[in-house]
């Protein structure tokens, strides 16, 4: 595993990635982030590990744009400036990180042998939650029914 730590382009392929990004006309970016997102939101077999770490790239590239979420391009990001994204790519991209984090992921599988894999299952959490916050649990009721 090319990895060198959690960060969603922290890996060798998700850094060739940021590099193809780069290399792709503006036009382009979107559809090439869209189909990143949906091979992984789409795997019915397992999701391999080099789909799974494109994937949580692409998802930290949507999260960025995100008015809660953060500048997603470690040194090995793209350098380009993204497009603004549909709006779509949100619900599109909490699939693919469900899939990346479920159990016919090889790259969680892999991630579930590491010292730091809980420290990478925090950090996809934290990207997916801002686009689809965990509903808080629901308070004592006020008064009996």
């Amino acid at each position: 595993m090319g990895t060198w730590d959690i960060g969603p382009f922290d890996n060798d392929t998700a850094a060739d990635f940021g590099g193809d990004l780069d290399e792709a006309t503006s036009q382009e970016r979107e559809s090439m982030i869209r189909g990143v997102l949906e091979r992984a939101a789409d795997a019915t077999d397992d999701l391999d590990t080099s789909d799974g770490e494109r994937a949580v790239a692409a998802a930290a590239l949507v999260v960025a744009q995100h008015p809660d979420g953060t500048p997603a391009c470690s040194i090995y990001g793209p350098s380009e400036p993204m497009p603004e994204f549909p709006a779509d790519l949100r619900r599109l991209a909490v699939d693919a990180l469900d899939q990346v984090v479920s159990e016919l992921s090889e790259l969680a599988e892999l991630w579930g042998e590491a010292v730091d894999g809980p420290k990478w299952r925090q950090d996809v959490t934290r990207l997916r939650d801002v686009l689809d916050p965990p509903t808080p649990p629901q308070e004592e009721a006020l008064f009996e029914i």
